[in-house]
């Protein structure tokens, strides 16, 4: 028995050390196939870490589980930032024998805990989950390879997943929220039943931006009978449940290839109108178990057809309420007599044969009757047929539904009757009114109601046509604390409208918004009003601004606006506004944006033709004056929505607007951006056509004084443009090197110097989609003096003072020099300048580039017999002993490169004759002819590509029109063959005998 307990012991540790052993043995060949099999079939990023991968055998026992954490799916192409699934918990059980003893890896289990999946169809039709790489591919690929893996799923399991359905082409869009999902079949068979069950805590269904189903509970059982073979899925049990409207579905889907062909009908499998109740939106609420419900439903409905990219299958449904019934417990009156008969069918998929008919809407709200029918056949073009009358006491309403926290009253009337073609341009003979007298409108949240709301409103059209309709509220009228606000407006026609309007009294934000909440919103102030306005949009849209009457005044005081969108907040303490037809004159405007101050006047011209018409820009003149103004408050990033500072790397270009024609003259004490601050801020600003001008803006900042004139363009977006001319006075070397990051790149000797310099240059080039300049593409030139610069331990002086042993070289100062500067192709060219450090003369010039490469050509003219043994033992070599003897100064030419931090000096040359500045303007005149050469190349290789590609373009669209007109005239050959055919053949044909005349009983006289 010893020995027996012993061996049993002896086992159980062996077993757990291969179970410990066998997944450290095989993980890199399951993690290389599985990388191999992600590259043969997945035309996506599929993004995960090696050490997040891990094997165990003990988890799945029998199977080997292989799991897989915080997994990515990213798309490609148009969805190349687009997350197609986030898994955190990846897990896949495999059968232990085929990773121990084959090539073929076999899948038995799959489970994913947390998934985030978004789905997306583009208008266009393109999905994003399209990842697989197409079968002609794979067939090649198996050719060679076969796959390392075999789906023979048993099992699979989603926990507390979350779905994103988004279809853009329909527009469609499902959405659905703790998705708990199970799975069974036996996918090694061909023939099987697949059993799932589905939860989901929230459900939300939307239809051209319209929720048909929003926030209900999904609970589906479904078996399908799969054939995979045939390709064929038959429903079998199955029970679906939305809320508590159960239905089932019968029928097959066969999917052999691309085309989908359906063979299904639904059914509701219970006929109490509670169940359809549960699935209108805003009804199924926690209280909704507690509503006392009566009424019969029949709802059925089916799907046939084929699907593919082009067709869509016949469609239709029929539902019916009977006599329904409902009524909240702690309300006094119940929705009765709630009767509906409607039906949707289209046959054959196209839907231009939509039918919906709704033949019959009745309820009782209260003692309020509502009334409808309406046949609509169409979608792009509709033939609409349909009525509405109703009778509304709002007091009554809430008696019926639950409006927490609000008082309504008045008379609410509708009568309208449509009957016609509605597209875009036609629509439906119409004659609709609506009335409400005697409204009252009282929140808890606000002690004050609206009063004495009332408005009369009319469309008609007698003809069908777009321009004869006719849209008049003939007045409207509230109350609000005691402050009244009143206005018309007609409106006639809709492509072409004439309009009259009026608006007048006061409109108190604070109050109304209390009221009425806004989500995300936050709006406090008065507005008081007399504006009114008459006239054509053809003649806005033509500019045609005496045709136009327009006049009136506003008062606006302790306007206050924040929102998700505008955090930062705009506030107007006061502003008063004159209106007429060609502009507003805009007086006395004193507020903040932000926490900046501003005090603003001007004009707005063309406001109405940027208000109500299309493409047409808002003109303006504005002085604004501000004590402390902060850009970094308004610097956003477009991922978050939310400000950052302008230090922060910004996400995409900041556009131009294209419909503003604005010139704003600025007056600012202090202006923060990044972490500039600019003092005493004058000039002016002109933005237009997308393009932003600075008009001799001028500033003080780091000491020195700064005029700017330029501009920024964004016409490219992809490809924005500047182009500025400065003039700065007395700036800081060290100061203007960490503060802008262009002299940073391309003259990073600044932050070496110490002292101030002054500049007159002309500087252009692209902007980067990061908002910093492509340093490749700049090109400008200009004048560099410096002031005064004081140069000690530069490595490159420091190395001259080494090799020619002139200690007065490490340190020296220059003062008041002119340097002409220019920049090619991104890099900095510095002419030829001299300078006198003791009795050194010294000429200077050379280049240095983005990437930190320098290449200075240095002459200096010395005494001959003060320079270094060594270095005299080379010159004697270059120029001649003699010469050399007989010399007082000589001329030493240097080549220096390398980096600022690394440098290289080399002697190059020495003379006894040649002058010093003539040797370096040589030197970097080759060096400018050079880089003109590059970017003359570079220009004439980018003009080839784009000829090229157009040339390739027009033979691509030359051959397809040969090939057109070739098919064409085969098809033209045959049509006419075809024709001659049957002619002959009806010449050859025999005639047929004339039937016999019968006689003709009719007339009179035949018996």
């Amino acid at each position: 028995m010893k020995k027996v307990v012993i061996g049993f012991f002896v086992f159980l540790a062996l077993l757990f050390a291969v179970a410990a052993l066998v997944p450290f043995l095989f993980k890199d060949k399951i993690k290389g196939a599985l990388d191999k099999e992600i590259a043969r079939n997945i035309n996506a990023s599929v993004q995960y870490k090696t050490e997040d991968v891990s094997l165990s055998l003990l988890r799945d026992f029998p199977n080997m589980s292989l799991g897989v954490e915080n997994l990515l799916i990213v798309g490609q192409d148009s969805f190349a930032t687009d997350t197609l699934a986030r898994i955190p918990s990846f897990r896949m059980g495999l059968d232990l024998m085929s990773v121990i003893t084959g090539n073929e890896v076999k899948i038995n289990t799959i489970q994913l805990n947390d998934p985030t999946i978004r789905l997306l169809v583009l208008k266009s039709g393109k999905a994003n989950w399209d990842i697989f790489i197409a079968d002609t591919a794979a067939t090649a690929a198996a050719d060679t390879a076969a796959s390392d893996f075999r789906m023979a799923i048993k099992k699979w399991d989603i926990t507390n997943g979350t779905l994103f359905y988004d279809d853009l082409s329909i527009p469609f869009g499902v959405s659905a929220y703790n998705v708990h999902h199970t799975g069974s079949g036996d996918f090694e068979k061909s023939v099987f039943d697949m059993v799932s069950k589905t939860t989901a805590d929230r459900f939300v269904m939307t239809y051209d931006g319209m929720n048909y189903i929003e926030n209900a509970k999904l609970d589906a059982d479904v078996t399908l009978a799969m054939d995979l073979d045939k390709y064929l899925y038959t429903f079998k049990d199955n029970n679906i449940r939305i809320n508590e409207f159960p239905f089932q579905f019968a029928g097959t889907i066969l999917m052999p290839e691309e085309n989908i062909d359906m063979d299904l009908t639904f059914k509701a499998t219970e006929t109490d109108f509670r169940n359809v109740l549960s699935v209108v939106p805003g009804m199924y609420q926690e209280d909704f178990k507690d509503i006392k419900t009566e009424g019969r439903l029949s709802f059925d409905g089916y799907l046939k057809g084929r699907m593919n990219d082009s067709l869509m299958p016949g469609f239709g449904t029929e539902l019916k309420i009977m006599e329904g019934m409902f009524k909240y417990p702690d309300l006094p009156q119940a929705a009765r007599n709630i009767n509906l008969d409607m039906r949707i069918d289209n046959k054959d998929g196209d839907l231009e044969n939509t039918i919906i008919d709704v033949r019959k809407l009745h309820l009782d709200l209260g003692k309020n009757p509502i009334d409808a029918r309406v046949l609509v056949q169409g979608i792009e073009t509709m033939q609409v047929d349909g009525n509405v009358r109703a009778n509304i006491d709002l007091d009554e309403i809430t008696k019926v539904f639950p409006v927490e926290g609000m008082t309504l009253r008045g008379l609410l009337k509708v009568d309208a009757d449509a009957k016609g073609t509605y597209s875009k341009t036609s629509m439906p003979v119409i004659d609709a009114d609506m009335r409400l007298t005697n409204g009252y409108v009282k929140s808890k949240d606000f002690p004050a109601p609206i009063q004495n709301l009332s408005m009369v409103t009319n469309i008609l059209n007698k003809t069908g046509n777009t321009d004869d309709t006719r849209i008049n509220v003939e007045h409207f009228k509230m109350t609000l604390d005691g402050e009244p606000l009143e206005g018309r407006v007609l409106v006639q026609g809709i492509d072409k409208p004439v309009f009259d309007g009026q608006i007048k009294g006061i409109l108190d934000l604070t109050k109304l918004t209390k009221i009425f909440p806004l989500d995300e919103m936050t709006v406090s102030g008065r507005i008081n009003a007399n504006v009114a306005a008459k006239g054509k949009m053809s003649d806005i849209e033509a500019e045609k601004y005496t045709n136009v009457t327009a006049n009136g005044t506003m008062a606006i005081s302790n306007l206050n606006f924040v929102s998700k969108d505008l955090p930062q907040g705009i506030k107007i303490n006061s502003a008063d506004a004159v209106f007429n037809n060609e502009r507003i004159q805009l007086n006395n405007m004193k507020g903040f944006l932000g926490k900046s101050d501003i005090q603003a006047s001007g004009t707005v011209s063309n406001y109405l033709g940027y208000a109500l018409a299309e493409n047409q820009p808002l003109r303006g003149n504005f002085n604004l004056i501000s004590n402390t103004f902060n850009v970094n408050e308004w610097m956003v990033d477009e991922n978050t929505g939310q400000t950052t500072a302008a230090t922060t790397e910004a996400e995409g270009v900041v556009e131009v607007p294209d419909n503003l024609d604005i010139t704003l003259n600025v007056d600012a004490k202090q202006v923060l951006y990044d972490n500039l601050k600019l003092s005493n801020v004058d000039g002016r600003v002109l933005v237009k056509d997308k393009v932003a001008r600075l008009e001799t803006v001028k500033f003080s900042t780091l000491g020195g004084t700064f005029v700017t004139s330029g501009s920024y363009n964004t016409k490219n977006l992809q490809h924005p443009l500047f182009d500025f001319k400065l003039d700065i006075q007395n700036l800081n070397f060290k100061e203007a090197f960490n503060a802008f990051n262009t002299i940073q790149a391309i003259a990073p000797i600044a932050g070496l110097l110490e002292g101030t310099f002054s500049t007159k240059f002309n500087l252009a080039g692209e902007i980067g989609q990061d908002m910093t300049p492509v340093f490749k593409s700049m090109d400008g030139a200009g004048i560099i003096e410096v002031v005064k610069a004081a140069v000690k331990d530069v490595k490159i002086v420091d190395q001259i003072s080494s090799l020619t042993r002139f200690d007065e070289l490490k340190s020296f100062v220059i003062e008041h020099k002119k340097i002409d500067a220019q920049i090619i192709d991104g890099s900095l060219v510095i002419k030829p300048f001299d300078m006198k450090i003791g009795n050194v003369n010294m000429t200077v010039g050379g280049t240095n580039n983005v990437n930190g490469n320098i290449d200075y050509v240095t002459a200096l003219n010395v005494p001959a017999g003060k320079v270094g043994r060594e270095l005299n033992t080379r010159l004697a070599s270059l120029i001649g002993n003699e010469d050399l003897k007989n010399s007082e100064r000589i001329t030493l030419n240097l080549n220096i490169g390398g980096t600022l931090s690394q440098p290289r000096v080399a002697l190059a040359g020495g003379s006894v004759k040649a002058q010093a500045k003539d040797l370096v303007q040589s030197a970097v005149q080759n060096k400018v002819d050079d880089a003109k050469l590059q970017l003359e190349q570079r220009k004439q290789q980018l003009q080839d590509s784009v000829k090229n590609e157009l040339d390739r373009k027009r033979v691509e669209a030359e051959n397809k029109a040969r090939q057109e007109l070739e098919k064409k005239r085969l098809e033209a050959e045959q049509q006419i063959k075809k024709q001659a055919t049957n002619k002959i053949t009806d010449l050859l044909k025999p005639k047929a005998k004339p039937a016999p005349t019968q006689p003709d009983t009719t007339k009179a006289g035949n018996n």
